[in-house]
Order: C-alpha cells, then structure tokens, then sequence
C-alpha cells in the first residue's frame, strides 16, 4: 500500500508541470488526496485537496488560478497540474490520501498519522 509520486523537475518560469499521485495496494477515489509542498527554510505549506465525497477542491491562495487538482479513476491517480509557474513555487511537493488531509491542507490541521510520503523537487528558474 502506497502512493507513488512522479513529474518533477526544473521548468522555466511560466511553464507548466504536473504532478502525478499514483495508488498501490487500494484505491484512491476512497480517500480525500492533499498536495502539500515544503521550501528550503520554509514550513510545510498545504497547497491543494480534493475531497473523497463530491470531489470538492481547495486550493492555497498562492496558487489559486495557476493550479488544478484532478482525478484519473481509472488510473488510481491523482494529478497536480500547475501552470504559470513562479520561482517561489519552487519546493519538495508532496501527496498524502487520508480522510483528514483536507483538514490538514487547508486549516492546518495537526495530523501525525498523515503521510506525506517522499516527496518530489520542483524547481522553477527565473
């Protein structure tokens, strides 16, 4: 039972990326899934959810308009697509299924159970 997270990397300013939360062992469209991302010097910052019941989305204030948050059933994925990328995007993204995680990623919620997993670099130049 896993999440595996892929599509990392370093893009230019204004580009696009995106993120892919793929489920092992159980399916994801059973869970709330968050995006989390966590800068150099820089606290933990939840970045976007989509909730498990009507698929309801929140994103971060820093990255309304630019992000999408989606899900592939039929892949058992979850994707971050993140568009007009900025230089303070640049972070270790992370994806987490767990029935709180929307609680964790838009009120700040402390959750020790939740896990945030590996993690995967973005990096945006300037």
């Amino acid at each position: 039972v896993q999440l595996v997270l892929s599509g990392g990397g370093l893009v230019q300013s204004g580009g696009p990326l995106r993120l892919s939360c793929a489920a092992s062992g159980f399916s994801l469209d059973d869970y709330a899934v968050g995006w989390s991302r966590q800068a150099p010097g820089k606290e933990r910052e939840g970045v976007s959810c989509i909730s498990k019941s009507d698929n309801s989305t929140y994103y971060a204030e820093s990255v309304e308009g630019r992000f999408t948050i989606y899900r592939d059933n039929a892949k058992n994925t979850v994707y971050l697509q993140m568009n007009s990328l900025k230089p303070g995007d640049t972070a270790v993204y992370y994806c987490g299924a767990d029935p709180l995680v929307c609680a964790v990623v838009a009120h700040d919620v402390p959750h020790a159970g939740l896990d945030w997993g590996q993690g995967s670099q973005v990096t945006v130049s300037s």
